[in-house]
């Protein structure tokens, strides 16, 4: 282990002494936090079982559903389940706050918008909008619902803000299991691809961002690429190995003189990748790990790739990237963008990590706020739920910034602007030690889009 990692792991561990200090008054602080979002409802029953859900979210708990939570506290648990499964309040005013509040306090120019479909394994068929599917979660088709989320990534932190349940097409004419559920009448199967889309004209204005980023289910529809290219949106989506591409820079073979020019052939970008020159690639070091600097090697080409239908989309930039996972096995990213071909590299790698912190940031809210712990199966109760556990999250990444500036007596109200302090070392993405200073600008926000109709819930 070098010197200087030493000395940097030194401060890390420094970083990681907490004073109990820190822990007092957090259920005060709880409150503070929590009065923006409870303004939302309008009957004071509603306020005092958000409130109590909220604690259950954020307590010790092995199960953090209504039941568990209402006896944990000597409550009926009935009050608390009819207030998730049945009771008629609307989610979206509480996900717009927890947007804007986000956006105020952890918004950089350069921000990325991150969005990821997640799985929530299920037995049975009762719940709504469960069906087999790919669960990543288990790495197989298995019986689950799919939320397709939205995050927020910036220097300072990351945040989930918004969710949107997958509904199947299966579902979509079956009336009985509608019914039962309590599906409202205007939803219908949509695309995760448009959920995505719809989230992003609902809160998108609210968080400064230069950047879309997603894995390679939301970069693998050419579509989705020309849908955000339209929106005027910079992206960097994650594609699979076997997406077809014709590299851009290199000469396409002679011309014979007769019948059609030849072109460069169409490839896999896992054998584009295989062809590439060892000096092609680029060390950068990303942010600090637990074992050390995280360094990965990045490449960039000009590419054109193959849609769907079998035509050509536009120009766009592949970028590969390569590291090593906690195995130790060699691994290899691909990603397609619309940026400028003068983006440097060092930005590609920061907006790629920023949304492996979106994917950690998912499971710390399944971890440590109840995501996934829900025994509902009807529409209301699912977007209940995970909505009040994405808002318990959020505390969360409160109390760690707070920890960070290590001030047992400082603390803001939600709504209150932030002075942009820093970000606890484990969650942030940081530079190393002796590349700590940005050198490249940043990238600008994107201009304002007209709103999508949003969906109806």
């Amino acid at each position: 282990m070098d010197r200087r990692f030493e000395a940097r792991k030194r401060e890390l561990l420094e970083d990681c002494q907490v004073s109990p200090e820190l822990f007092e008054g957090a259920m005060d602080r709880l409150e503070v936090f929590a009065q923006p979002f409870v303004d939302c409802f309008v009957r004071s029953e509603q306020v005092a079982h958000a409130k109590r859900y909220f604690q259950g979210l954020l307590s010790d708990l092995k199960r953090k559903n209504s039941e568990s939570i209402a006896y944990r506290y000597n409550e009926d648990r009935m009050g608390l389940q009819l207030f998730i499964g049945k009771s008629p309040w609307d989610h979206r005013p509480l996900l717009n706050v927890l947007a804007r509040q986000v956006g105020n306090e952890l918004g950089e120019p350069d921000g990325v918008i991150s969005l990821d479909p997640s799985a929530f394994p299920k037995k049975g068929t009762g719940s709504v909008g469960v069906q087999r599917q790919w669960c990543g979660r288990l790495g197989k088709l298995e019986n689950c619902q799919v939320g397709v989320f939205m995050g927020y990534a910036s220097r300072e932190e990351q945040a989930l803000v918004n969710m949107r349940l997958y509904f199947p097409k299966q579902w979509t004419n079956d009336k009985q299991r509608r019914k039962k559920c309590g599906v409202p009448k205007g939803v219908r199967h949509q695309t995760r691809h448009q959920l995505c889309l719809e989230m992003l004209a609902e809160q998108g204005s609210s968080l400064p961002h230069a950047w879309v980023t997603g894995d390679d289910e939301m970069g693998r529809p050419s579509g989705f690429r020309r849908d955000l290219n339209d929106l005027d949106e910079q992206y960097l989506l994650e594609v699979p190995s076997n997406t077809l591409v014709r590299d851009q820079e290199i000469e396409a073979p002679p011309y014979r003189g007769s019948g059609r020019r030849p072109m460069v052939p169409f490839q896999r970008v896992s054998k584009l990748r295989e062809s590439l020159p060892q000096d092609a690639w680029t060390r950068i070091e990303v942010r600090d790990g637990e074992k050390g600097p995280i360094v990965v090697e990045i490449v960039k080409r000009r590419v054109l790739a193959r849609t769907e239908t079998g035509g050509t989309a536009p120009p766009e930039m592949l970028v590969i990237i390569r590291s090593y996972d906690e195995t130790g096995t060699l691994k290899h990213d691909y990603y397609l963008s619309n940026a400028p071909h003068e983006t440097p590299l060092k930005e590609f790698a920061r907006v790629a990590s920023a949304h492996r912190r979106i994917e950690q940031c998912l499971q710390r809210a399944k971890s440590e706020a109840g995501l996934a712990e829900y025994q509902v199966r009807t529409w209301k109760g699912w977007h209940h739920h995970v909505s009040l556990s994405l808002i318990a999250t959020w505390f969360l990444v409160q109390e760690a910034r707070r920890g960070k500036k290590n001030d047992p007596g400082h603390h803001r109200t939600s709504s209150s602007p932030s002075p942009g302090g820093p970000a606890t070392p484990s969650q942030s993405l940081r530079y190393s030690q002796a590349n700590r200073e940005r050198t490249d600008p940043p990238i600008g926000t994107k201009r304002t889009r007209q709103a999508l109709s949003p969906q109806t819930t």
